[in-house]
């Protein structure tokens, strides 16, 4: 029997075929998850052609800014899937352009506060809207940091603080809705080339480094990502919570 056969999994984030969201997609489906996609306006056109291509597969609007929004999509999400749902993907991050050319002494309040509440704090009000719909069977809330969070990567300024904020958020969330048996991790991702990624300076650079020094000397796939994801969204992982979970062929530990 598939891994996921019978699940509902709602998934914020996919943009286009590069977007860790998609790896996601596909690895939950190809194990038997029921899917519904969000997206925002400006990517409807992208959101629907991958959504096509999963057969059953729908979607629903949503800015993850807007709390009518979130709630419209929650409300619409429990109609498609029954009432229920079992996995809640969070694979949402942005901070202005600007806030990533200048030095990180010169963010803004503003962007400071954008990056925040995109990248950070739509965990903490998708997760309180994901509740009702999973505390009879319990589920997996499941997102993306980065190890820019504990270490300094010039370049990604404010949203390396958006990370930490994100970890930590997961570490209280996983506490407060462990009692309704649902499971609250974050996967901390090598350097991808994604849409996101595209924003911070010296990627290409990075990846290729990244390659000489990590234990695997390679950099990951997208679909390693997707496929760490369904272990969490799985009754594999049934005893993780709470969790910041590497996969980058083992930068993470190295010294230099």
């Amino acid at each position: 029997m598939p891994l996921l056969e019978g699940k509902k999994a709602l998934i914020f984030g996919v943009a286009n075929h590069r977007s860790i969201a998609w790896a996601i997609a596909q690895s939950l489906a190809s194990e038997g998850a029921q899917l519904v996609f969000t997206y925002q306006e400006r990517m409807e056109k992208y959101v629907r052609e991958l959504a096509a291509k999963i057969p059953g597969t729908e979607v629903i609007p949503c800015d993850v800014q807007s709390d009518e929004e979130l709630d419209s999509a929650f409300a619409k999400a429990g109609e498609i899937f029954g009432g229920s749902l079992d996995i809640l993907i969070h694979a949402v991050a942005f901070a202005p352009p600007s806030e990533l050319e200048n030095p990180f002494v010169q963010t803004t309040r503003e962007g400071f506060h954008t990056a925040l509440d995109i990248s950070a704090y739509s965990l903490v009000a998708m997760a309180k809207r994901a509740v009702p719909l999973m505390q009879q069977n319990g589920g997996s809330i499941t997102s993306l940091t980065y190890m820019a969070s504990q270490r300094v990567m010039p370049k990604y300024n404010v949203m390396a603080v958006a990370k930490a904020a994100l970890e930590c958020s997961t570490r209280y969330l996983a506490y407060e809705l462990g009692e309704h048996n649902i499971r609250v991790n974050t996967i901390s991702a090598g350097p991808l080339n994604t849409l996101a990624a595209r924003g911070v300076s010296g990627l290409t650079g990075f990846r290729n480094h990244v390659a000489e020094i990590a234990p695997l000397r390679r950099n990951i796939e997208q679909s390693e990502v997707g496929d760490t994801a369904l272990f969490l969204s799985s009754n594999l992982a049934r005893a993780i919570t709470g969790e910041t979970l590497y996969v980058d062929a083992g930068y993470n530990v190295m010294g230099a």
